[in-house]
């Protein structure tokens, strides 16, 4: 091959990456827009989960995130470095993230950070997670901090149903 060149491995390996990413980004809207359908799409059907003292398949681990996660006013997942090891159909990945989560009756403020080890396959042309365990490297909790909100009224606030702006960024 030619330098400059890129041959079609290249090429789908750089779309099955794009792909594996995307789940990522997608789990974590679910989990933000509590959309149990959203999460629960990025799991084969005979997928596994360990998430400390649960373990599961997708669809316990959607009720148990959203019944989890509807305990918070709002909670904000971040992705971080995304690594990924892709063979043909199958691969693992180690997903770092933040998670913000604001306890909607406690008035407390919690932060988690870890990472997910994760197993894929391609089944019928499309990625799935085919397992998931959670991972946590560190947690805070401190008094809720919401002097932003009362010093500027007029600021666009995010929620977590299709009210969020998120649904109608023409409005935007």
């Amino acid at each position: 091959m030619r330098p400059g060149t890129v041959s079609q491995g290249d090429i789908q390996a750089l779309l099955d990456e794009r792909d594996l990413r995307a789940l990522a980004a997608t789990y974590m809207r679910g989990l933000d827009r509590l959309e149990p359908s959203l999460l629960r799409s990025v799991f084969a059907d005979d997928a596994t989960t360990h998430y400390g003292a649960f373990t599961g398949g997708p669809e316990e681990m959607a009720e148990m995130a959203m019944n989890s996660l509807g305990a918070y006013r709002t909670t904000q997942h971040f992705l971080g470095q995304i690594n990924l090891s892709i063979a043909e159909d199958s691969a693992t990945g180690e997903v770092y993230f933040q998670a913000f989560h604001q306890h909607a009756t406690e008035n407390f403020d919690r932060f988690i950070c870890g990472r997910y080890i994760d197993r894929y396959a391609r089944r019928d042309g499309r990625w799935l997670i085919t397992h998931r365990t959670e991972v946590v490297d560190w947690t805070r909790t401190e008094p809720i901090a919401e002097k932003y909100f009362t010093a500027r009224p007029l600021t666009v606030r995010g929620a977590r149903d299709e009210s969020d702006l998120s649904y109608r960024p023409h409005e935007a």
